[in-house]
């Protein structure tokens, strides 16, 4: 069992072998249908939904580390981008470079940010401590909110875009952080077991 500070929870439950492209592509499809299901699946929420993707982009991000993590959320963006309905809101909302050119295009380009910070600070242990993770996925948040709060005011202006990208988010945003936070520490301890 691998468990040093730079072992990733992953490599820790499916140990590296020499078929280490087969092992790698598969849990990059498996990250990407994991936030292909985290996009679909909608938590009512005020004033608007909310979906499960950031969280699955910073869990990813602890549990893959920095590349692989980065690779898988890449891998399905540009499944999106080739016109798979990966999104939330797709196909309804439309699909491909069209859906991604819209209004949450900043936010998933932030998913790439995000997963990479927090995959970083995973390799270095910040994956074994509530607290520390808790404030590696509120740095992997704002990373994401920063790319999308950028690109939607853009479209509709900063303060128009901080009402509606970030301000309905907050409770939402500490509830999924909070989550990720106790999720991957307690599976640290699992795996030690």
């Amino acid at each position: 069992m691998n468990s040093q500070p730079n072992a990733t929870l992953v490599s820790a439950i499916w140990p590296e072998s020499r078929d280490s492209l087969l092992r790698l592509s598969a849990i990059a499809v498996l990250g990407t249908l994991l936030l292909t299901a985290s996009a679909k699946i909608q938590v009512p929420f005020w004033p608007v939904p909310m979906t499960m993707q950031t969280f699955v982009v910073l869990f990813l991000g602890a549990a893959l580390g920095a590349k692989l993590a980065t690779a898988t959320v890449l891998l399905y963006l540009l499944e999106g981008a080739f016109g798979l309905p990966v999104f939330a809101g797709t196909p309804e909302k439309g699909i491909g470079l069209a859906y991604m050119a819209g209004p949450t295009g900043g936010f998933l380009i932030g998913f790439l940010a995000g997963a990479y910070v927090v995959g970083w600070l995973a390799a270095r242990g910040w994956d074994r401590s509530v607290a520390r993770l808790f404030l590696a996925m509120f740095i992997g948040h704002a990373a994401i909110f920063l790319f999308g709060v950028a690109w939607l005011s853009q479209l509709i202006g900063l303060q128009n875009a901080w009402q509606a990208g970030v301000a309905p988010f907050y409770a939402a945003t500490l509830f999924k952080t909070a989550l990720g936070a106790f999720l991957v520490p307690g599976l640290w301890q699992l795996v030690k077991r």
